[in-house]
C-alpha cells in the first residue's frame, strides 16, 4: 500500500525497451522515497536512464514493473485523461529547453495550467502576475519568449511549474542550456523558492553544483540508484 505522508512513493520499479529479440533494461528494482517540502537531485552520466526515471515518476511514460505513487495515488492505474488532470494539478515540470508556447507572452505562459485547470481567467491571471514577479519578471509580463533571455524563459517556465501550487516540481537539467552566469542565479532562484513555498523538488542534473545545494543527491549507475556522499 502506497504511503501517502509521501509526495513521491516508488517501489521496485523496472523498465525495459524491446530491441527486436532483445530486451534492453534501463534500470531495475529501483526505490525512491520523496518527502513533502524534500529537494532530491539525481545525477549520472549521459544514457543513464535521468531522464526516463523522470518521466516515469511524472506518469509521462508507464513502468515495466512496480509501483510509483504521488500523495498516495498510483498515477499508472489512472486513465491517461486521469493522469493528465493529476498532473496538473499535483505535478510541476521543467524542461532543459523551456517549453514555452512562443505565440503567448510570459504572462499568457504562466497561466495556462491553471486555465486548463477550470480556474477562472481573471485568477489566473493575479495568480501568474504574482508569481512571476515573485520570480523576478514582473517587468517582462508581455514579453513573448523569443524577446526574453534564456534565463529569463527558464524564470518564465519555472513560474509556471509553481503556478498551480503543487506538491512536487520535477526539473530535467534545467541549467543545461544556460551559461555558468546565468545558471547561477536558476540555481539560487530555485533554492530561494524550496524555502519560501516548501514544495517538494526533484531533478536530474549532470550540474554537481546545483545538485549538491539541493539536499539529497542520489547516483543513477548501471541502473541502480546510489546514495551519494
Amino acid at each position: 500500500m502506497a504511503d501517502s505522508s509521501l509526495v513521491i512513493d516508488c517501489r521496485q520499479v523496472t523498465r525495459t525497451y524491446s530491441e527486436g529479440p532483445e530486451k534492453l533494461t534501463i534500470f531495475s528494482d529501483i526505490s525512491l522515497n520523496v518527502a513533502p517540502g524534500e529537494t532530491v537531485a539525481i545525477v549520472g552520466s549521459s544514457g543513464a536512464g535521468k531522464t526516463t526515471l523522470l518521466n516515469l515518476l511524472g506518469g509521462l511514460d508507464k513502468p515495466s514493473s512496480g509501483q510509483i505513487s504521488i500523495c498516495g495515488k498510483d498515477i499508472h492505474r489512472l486513465s491517461e485523461a486521469g493522469r493528465a488532470r493529476f498532473r496538473n494539478r499535483y505535478l510541476g515540470f521543467v524542461y532543459q529547453f523551456h517549453h514555452l508556447l512562443p505565440e503567448f507572452s510570459a504572462l499568457e505562459n504562466v497561466m495556462m495550467p491553471c486555465v486548463l485547470g477550470g480556474m477562472a481567467v481573471a485568477d489566473a491571471r493575479n495568480k501568474a502576475e504574482t508569481l512571476l514577479g515573485r520570480v523576478g519578471l514582473a517587468a517582462r509580463l508581455t514579453h513573448k519568449p523569443g524577446e526574453l533571455s534564456g534565463g529569463e524563459r527558464q524564470r518564465v517556465a519555472i513560474a509556471r511549474a509553481l503556478v498551480n501550487e503543487p506538491d512536487c516540481v520535477l526539473l530535467d537539467e534545467p541549467t543545461g542550456n544556460l551559461d555558468e552566469h546565468t545558471g547561477e542565479g536558476v540555481r539560487s532562484l530555485i533554492e530561494s523558492l524550496r524555502d519560501q513555498l516548501g514544495i517538494a523538488f526533484v531533478m536530474v542534473t549532470h550540474d554537481m553544483k546545483m545538485a549538491r545545494s539541493l539536499g539529497r543527491v542520489l547516483r543513477l549507475e548501471q541502473g541502480r540508484l546510489i546514495q551519494e556522499a
